[in-house]
């Protein structure tokens, strides 16, 4: 059974949304929030883009008065290097937020690559079922479209388990009902998101 999702506590700004935490997320902000149990002061947070990986980090720093490096392949080595010593001395917790952890991310700094061994990593994974629905759902409300629950059952069960296909599913929907001023139903879905190669053709969907 799915968990269901659950927001996190402590937003970072109050612009921000709070972060769903279902199954598929909940060890990175376990271990976020237990900064004071890492063995060093830096740590690695990894996931794929639009996973809610950089808002978790801003949400830590908020919270443990840390600070995080994002998209951290982008920048310089040196800096990376000496921003990782500083977090030691200064007893700042950080947070280095990448697609992947060496050595998936090439690092030439012999100094850097054995500093970040050491610290402890935590991925975010793909969307699970609670998670996929309840941004779904939230996706819907904020372009004010009537997405009732059958159809986000439907719609979970059945698009590709990524951040990045949920927003894509959503721009192609809200598309087609303003352009045609029609209400969101199955399918509607269903044609639409065949058309778009944005739905796998299945049997019972013939």
């Amino acid at each position: 059974m799915s968990q269901m999702a659950l927001p996190l506590a402590w937003p970072a700004d109050p612009r921000d949304d709070a972060f769903l935490v279902t199954p598929s997320n909940a060890h990175a902000v376990y271990l976020l929030e237990h900064w004071g149990t890492w063995p060093v002061r830096a740590a690695m947070l990894t996931g794929p883009r639009r996973s809610g990986r950089s808002l978790l980090a801003r949400i830590f720093a908020a919270k443990s008065g840390g600070t995080i490096i994002d998209d951290a392949e982008r920048v310089d080595e040196t800096d990376l290097f000496h921003a990782w010593n500083n977090a030691q001395a200064d007893g700042r917790p950080l947070v280095i937020v990448a697609d992947a952890p060496p050595p998936i991310w090439s690092i030439t700094l012999p100094d850097l690559r054995s500093r970040l061994a050491a610290s402890p990593h935590v991925a975010i994974g793909p969307p699970d079922d609670a998670l996929t629905r309840a941004l779904l759902d939230r996706m819907f409300e904020r372009r004010v479209i009537d997405a009732r629950p059958d159809l986000l059952d439907w719609l979970a069960s059945r698009i590709e388990r990524s951040h990045l296909a949920m927003e894509r599913v959503v721009d192609a929907l809200d598309q087609e009902t303003s352009e045609r001023h029609r209400r969101l139903t199955i399918p509607l879905a269903r044609t639409t998101l065949t058309d778009a190669g944005l739905l796998p053709i299945r049997t019972e969907d013939a």
